[in-house]
């Protein structure tokens, strides 16, 4: 099994909290990680029928069997659960009584609120990071491999090409988790919708157009994407909203969780056609945004990760924020160097105040290097990202 880098986190968390809740998307680890961690824990999935029926029918009977030390898989399948968890949890008052897991966020996050909301300490496993591949030997050396096969948990445990793994997983997942949170008579009209937004990474979210190449409304639009957040399929990354300069975008951008799973929405089969495809540079933004969001979570810490853009187009990809620092980075796929790379660092740290230290380009070439303008730092040569 690949180490994951998030285990010491949940270990440490489980030894404090009655409860561990670990959250993210399907078949990215969850369950695996946490037998491992617990394996004298028992584990139930309220995937199964039987144990779904008996924990809707006869929840007293259910935490009976079920009183301590258990894993409980896809436990959004049954919120009602949740408050007859919260009273047994409450008179026992121990640590460590329940790991949950589960890859609906909106359902689990909304259970948790109403009644686990100070008993349980919430985690977010997304697939592999690229320091967790690097660690078992796996990740592959050539970037375009990275961002073609993804990071999903099987296809290098179990060796599945992308293109065998990806389409399945889509079809699961509509057919599944949208069929249960949304009322969709056409799946093929969201499917339709869901590979329009991958042909959109890196861009400022425009509601309006995707309504109109869907053929759908605009709070349609919303609440689909809001699905898509909720099942870890993709995310919006905010703009920064630091007043230094009134002529700033306030409008979201479009990522995915995984890159290889964008690659498949794109219809893009080998990773050799990378090289000439027009999202190239804008799927190795998402590949190095999602590496930092990994690091982030891996330590449960919530990212607070933004981008800035002016109304001239002058834009940094990321800024990242810690505690009082703010730390800009721009991202470029290309594998030269050019001075025009700070363009954007350097009109945002003049109006932030960023130093020059911390402004970063983070490019495909081999040489990190120290210039006038700040940090350049090759893509290849830092797990970090």
């Amino acid at each position: 099994m690949i180490k994951r880098d998030i285990a010491g986190k949940i270990r440490g968390l489980a030894q404090k909290f009655p409860v561990v809740t670990i959250t993210g998307p399907r078949q990215s680890g969850k369950s695996t990680l946490l037998k491992h961690l617990f394996q004298d824990y028992r584990y139930v999935s309220l995937e199964n029928p039987d144990m779904r029926s008996f924990a809707t029918e006869d929840p007293n009977g259910f935490i009976k069997t079920f009183d301590n030390r258990v894993i409980i898989d896809e436990a959004e399948r049954v919120p009602t659960l949740f408050s007859y968890l919260q009273t047994h949890i409450d008179d026992v008052n121990e640590s460590g009584m329940y790991m949950l897991a589960g890859s609906r966020n909106f359902h689990l996050m909304a259970a948790i609120d109403q009644s686990l909301a100070g008993r349980t300490a919430i985690l977010k496993l997304l697939p592999f990071s690229r320091s967790e591949l690097y660690g078992a030997g796996v990740l592959p050396q050539d970037v375009n491999e990275q961002i073609f096969k993804g990071f999903y948990p099987r296809i290098y445990d179990k060796e599945i090409a992308p293109t065998d793994y990806y389409p399945s997983y889509i079809a699961t997942y509509v057919e599944r988790d949208v069929r249960a949170m949304l009322n969709i008579g056409d799946l093929g009209r969201f499917t339709r919708f869901i590979r329009l937004c991958a042909g959109r990474i890196g861009q400022l979210l425009n509601k309006s157009n995707l309504a109109t190449e869907t053929g759908v409304t605009i709070p349609t639009v919303e609440s689909w994407l809001s699905v898509l957040e909720a099942s870890y399929i993709l995310y919006r990354l905010e703009p920064n909203f630091n007043n230094y300069n009134k002529r700033i975008v306030k409008t979201p951008k479009l990522f995915f969780y995984d890159t290889g799973l964008a690659c498949s929405l794109l219809g893009i089969t080998s990773s050799e056609q990378l090289d000439i495809h027009f999202l190239r540079g804008a799927l190795f933004e998402n590949l190095v945004i999602n590496q930092f969001l990994k690091n982030r979570l891996n330590q449960g810490i919530a990212p607070d990760l933004t981008f800035w853009r002016d109304s001239t187009g002058l834009e940094v990809d990321l800024v990242e924020t810690k505690g009082l620092e703010l730390h800009g980075y721009e991202i470029k796929s290309g594998s030269t160097y050019t001075n025009s790379y700070f363009d954007g660092l350097k009109k945002w740290g003049d109006l932030s105040r960023t130093p020059e230290s911390r402004r970063t380009v983070i490019y495909s070439g081999a040489d990190n290097l120290r210039t006038s303008g700040g940090n350049v730092i090759a893509f290849g040569s830092c797990l970090k990202f």
